[in-house]
């Protein structure tokens, strides 16, 4: 479902020294730049529940504690045209609210804007889950999207 609504509605980017990243409600991705020429064998990765550590030939790209948990068995890095290493982890809270803020903590933090736009991506996620038959990839929000937007699980149908 968020493959085809990604694709319809574009990404919200944070961008780092090294690259960016960017999230959907299910899902945290990391796109690092890396010298051309690059063999797996100069990558080394490690992705766990609550910590990242990435280094390219012998060089820290960048280590940490995550800023919420991730399900470790479901994370995968790959090494496209030997100049891009993507990564992707699996939340573990996969809520509209959990919006990450950073990808470490305190490190590779949002802007107050990118954060904003962050949340409302999310938030019209929520909404094209629960609303499978309306298409809400162009739609614009406005007002109570923090947390998730508003909660209408109350209102009867």
């Amino acid at each position: 479902m968020s493959v085809h609504f990604e694709e319809r509605s574009g990404v919200v980017p944070c961008k780092t020294p090294w690259g960016s990243w960017y999230q959907t409600m299910e899902e945290v991705f990391i796109e690092v730049n890396v010298p051309h020429g690059t063999s797996a064998k100069e990558v080394k990765c490690h992705l766990g529940s609550r910590d990242i550590e990435l280094q390219v030939k012998g060089k820290e790209i960048f280590k940490g504690k995550l800023f919420d948990t991730t399900m470790s068995d479901e994370a995968t890095w790959t090494l496209e045209d030997k100049c891009l290493i993507r990564i992707v982890l699996m939340k573990t809270n996969r809520e509209a609210g959990n919006c990450w803020s950073s990808l470490l903590e305190g490190e590779y933090c949002a802007n107050a804007w990118v954060q904003d736009q962050m949340q409302r991506k999310l938030t019209l996620e929520r909404f094209q889950r629960e609303n499978p038959g309306f298409d809400f990839s162009g739609a614009e929000i406005s007002g109570n999207f923090a947390g998730g937007g508003p909660d209408f699980s109350s209102l009867q149908k």
